[in-house]
């Protein structure tokens, strides 16, 4: 007699459960173990974020734009979609990177990471920094390592080391795209957890950055795009990912515009209750879902309400398109930050047809701008007519653009920024371990848990999937 078929349904179809359902009809097809698996999106699209506009020879992201190339789980999976030829580097005339200070652009110096310079010389060059701010983060080469390895948050960490100008001029708007949040209230240990490490291993960050320049980690071969470029992304845009891993999903029950309503543990697994009362079974469930909704659905599970707490916060980004000829200013890199003290309604700017010479035609130009910080969300109560009439506004001062664009597109990503709090990895171990006794085979993955990075999630996917097929196997 055959294995009996184990049923799994996956919630969420961002790019979280899309790797998760690949990962488990991959793992459990090598295992030669009978699998029937569900994915349920409550939207019509799959990719959450991930959306690609391509229109007029314009390849326009409406979430992602790139992803870190030494992040090997997207390169794994990559290599697995049969995708690697599709891999593109930044242009590598347009490295530069500007930040917004003081009326002006100021060139971010070479060498810095998240504010903490590699090479010194730069960093004393730049006007980003008054010279006692300069004197201040050099002092990180003298302090003593901080004796315990507790959780403290990000903003905190950094004006120990480095001071409260390196934070504000220069950590903050590197962060905005990545968290659009308060570095006074992120955890450490949730977004940059090797800063610890090099803490206590070189005293220094200053140190242990150039320690960590010298001996880089080895690691898999990288595909060559990856040994040009710190980001990549793919020729006809991130929704690439997305239409490749559908593809392969096709033998998979697929159900859009659908939420979950309401999940029952039974003798024998899950009973899932959807919009339309449909009732389906599962052996194992893997929630790929924003922290909220899923604490919703396992409201019973002991400690849960701590990711009712993760705050989201919303943000947008305006994409517009110009011809070239109507345009003066050099846009000789790839964009702009902009600190929270400007007070301006953009937080950065990014020249998309410079950064990527796929991005646009030859004799156009496409601006993405960025909207949104956790202590500034008035812009959400705005019409899309004011978004951009402030955005332009920003563009002329900064940039001298009077011309009108030949077109522009607006998305609105509503409560799409989880804000990891200090002590949020000891909480999840804590639910994870209470889910493992009180919801056997739930499994909980995406932004709001262990990374918001495109390769943070598809490893969250991988895991899932791994633990879902360690799960079924011995039950």
């Amino acid at each position: 007699m055959g294995k009996p078929c184990k049923k799994v349904i996956v919630v969420g179809g961002g790019i979280t459960g899309l790797s998760a359902a690949f990962y488990i009809k991959k793992l459990f097809e090598e295992q030669q173990i009978p699998i029937d698996i569900t994915l349920i999106e409550k939207s019509e699209e799959l990719g959450g974020k991930v959306q690609t506009l391509r229109r007029d020879g314009f390849v326009i992201e409406r979430g992602p734009d790139s992803f870190l190339a030494r992040k090997l789980p997207i390169i794994t999976l990559t290599k697995e979609l049969g995708l690697e030829d599709e891999l593109v580097g930044t242009n590598p005339k347009a490295r530069t990177n500007y930040i917004y200070y003081n009326k002006k652009l100021h060139e971010m110096p070479l060498g810095l990471v998240l504010g903490i310079p590699t090479k010194l010389t730069p960093f004393m060059k730049t006007g980003l920094i008054s010279p006692l701010g300069k004197l201040r983060a050099s002092l990180d080469l003298l302090l003593p390592k901080k004796k315990s390895i507790e959780d403290e948050s990000l903003g905190h960490f950094i004006k120990r080391r480095l001071g409260k100008e390196v934070l504000k001029n220069i950590t903050e708007p590197l962060l905005g795209g990545i968290y659009a949040g308060d570095t006074e209230t992120l955890s450490l240990k949730a977004t940059f957890p090797h800063l610890i490490e090099m803490e206590q291993k070189h005293r220094s960050l200053i140190l242990g950055m150039a320690a960590g320049k010298k001996n880089p980690p080895t690691s898999v071969q990288l595909p060559d795009a990856a040994n040009k470029s710190m980001f990549l992304t793919f020729k006809n845009g991130m929704s690439t990912l997305i239409e490749r891993l559908t593809e392969e999903l096709r033998s998979i029950r697929i159900i859009k515009g659908q939420g979950v309503t309401e999940v029952v543990k039974t003798n024998n697994g899950y009973h899932v209750y959807l919009d339309n009362n449909t009732m389906l079974q599962a052996d194992g469930l893997v929630f790929a879902l924003p922290n909220h909704h899923a604490a919703k659905l396992l409201s019973d599970v002991e400690s849960i309400d701590w990711l009712e707490k993760i705050n989201y916060v919303s943000v947008a980004n305006i994409a517009l398109t110009f011809n070239k000829e109507d345009i003066s200013f050099p846009m000789n890199g790839s964009g702009f930050l902009i600190p929270v003290n400007e007070k301006n309604v953009l937080t950065a700017c990014t020249w998309s047809s410079s950064k990527w010479l796929h991005a646009a035609p030859n004799n156009k130009l496409l601006l993405r701008c960025y909207v949104g910080r956790e202590k500034d969300q008035k812009w959400i109560k705005w019409s899309d007519a004011e978004l951009l009439a402030n955005v332009q506004k920003d563009l002329k001062d900064i940039m001298g653009i009077t011309a009108t664009p030949n077109f522009h597109t607006i998305t609105r990503a509503i409560d799409s920024m989880p804000q990891y709090p200090i002590n949020h990895i000891e909480q999840l171990k804590r639910i994870r371990k209470n889910l493992e006794v009180q919801k056997p085979g739930v499994f909980l993955c995406g932004a709001g848990y262990e990374g918001v990075g495109v390769p943070d999630c598809v490893k969250q996917g991988k895991d899932a999937a791994e633990k879902m097929l360690k799960y079924l196997a011995t039950n």
